[in-house]
């Protein structure tokens, strides 16, 4: 099997204190994929730590319908190709569900395969609308869309009255959605968008695009995409004397950005789930993370623990591990998470889910604005 595309043994799951040699209970196996390696992965951290812990915690409280979960992790590096690597590697290890995928580019074509073959997936982390508009049966979110994100990004810089905006993005699904997105939603509000331009990801130089955007006098710019290419671009920006507000969507809202911009970073608007560790009811679960030497603040670590959730409860309340049977079961309930009731519409969207705006901060810290 490639490295890159590596499926850990089950030796390394979650569950791996259920599973000393002779143990013959049932399994459920859940496959959580997503980055592991690659410049994304700090978020692949986020996904497979909550999803750990769900399982671990699931467990722990005699499984489900008195089988337990096994987890199996798989790396797709955030990339499209892998991705249709890792799910053909999924259905041939014969795994029914799966936590993941991350990154939009990556879940929309590996969504096609499991739809095929019959596997229910929850992703925790991807907001493109088009995953769910082509009317699966097994694909579900624990997040919102970018139809959702991108008007509460539009609508803040509106209220900020800005003279000229620049949106920039890294022409990848996620990014070009969300700032497609925005866009229209600056327009409907009247406000002037002086560029609308798509950088490469992974480049390292974006000299040229600080000068396009001084030559045309933006004051604020929004950003679609992941924070590596943006931490870069705040940098030379500040280097370049570039006097504008940045702000971008969740994908930014990594403590990597501050290793990467440094001081830049200060001020930075980002649009993030709420902070789902700070709830009361969710104490006990933080201070589990945190025994383990885990961070459950990161964006992408309490969805991904609902994810897990919301498959143990669709099968409980289905009374199957028949993925038709889970999903029937997941859009015709309410389910409490630890970010929030859960209720599915028939697109395996949620009903409802909010976005908020923060400013991130030189030390990684971040504090709503809105």
């Amino acid at each position: 099997m490639r490295t890159s595309v590596k499926k850990l043994a089950t030796a390394v799951s979650t569950s791996i204190a259920l599973m000393g040699a002779g143990h013959a209970a049932a399994e459920i196996q859940i496959g959580i994929a997503g980055p592991m390696t690659g410049p994304v992965a700090q978020y692949g951290d986020m996904q497979f730590s909550g999803a750990r812990m769900a399982i671990q915690q699931i467990n722990a409280n005699g499984g489900v319908m008195g089988e337990e979960l096994v987890g199996v992790e798989y790396d797709d590096v955030c990339d499209p190709k892998q991705a249709v690597t890792v799910a053909n590697n999924l259905v041939n290890d014969g795994v029914r569900f799966v936590v993941g995928h991350l990154c939009s580019s990556s879940t929309q074509p590996a969504s096609d395969i499991y739809e095929d073959e019959g596997i229910l997936m929850v992703t925790p982390a991807s907001t493109s609308p088009e995953i769910t508009e082509r009317g699966y049966e097994l694909v579900f979110r624990t997040i919102g869309l970018d139809s959702m994100q991108g008007p509460v990004a539009g609508n803040y810089i509106a209220s900020l009255n800005p003279e000229r905006v620049a949106i920039v993005h890294d022409k990848q699904q996620y990014g070009e959605g969300i700032a497609t997105a925005v866009r229209d939603t600056l327009k409907d509000k009247g406000v002037e968008i002086a560029m609308f331009e798509g950088i490469t990801a992974g480049d390292k130089d974006f000299s040229s695009l600080v000068t396009k955007l001084k030559q045309a006098d933006v004051d604020y710019v929004y950003y679609g995409g992941y924070h590596p290419e943006l931490g870069l671009i705040l940098r030379q920006a500040r280097q370049g004397d570039l006097d504008a507000v940045f702000m971008g969507p969740e994908g930014v809202g990594n403590k990597d950005i501050n290793t990467i911009a440094g001081e830049a970073a200060e001020g930075l608007l980002v649009t993030l789930p709420p902070s789902f560790d700070q709830k009361a009811e969710n104490q006990e679960l933080v201070k589990a993370f945190e025994g383990k030497g885990e961070d459950p603040s990161g964006p992408f670590v309490l969805t991904s623990y609902a994810a897990v959730q919301l498959i143990a409860d669709g099968i409980t309340k289905a009374e199957s591990t028949d993925p038709f049977d889970v999903a029937a079961a997941l859009r015709g309930g309410a389910y409490e998470t630890p970010i929030g009731t859960v209720e599915y519409d028939k697109a395996g969207d949620m009903k409802s889910f909010e976005f908020v705006v923060y400013e991130w901060h030189s030390d990684g810290s971040k504090t709503p604005v809105n």
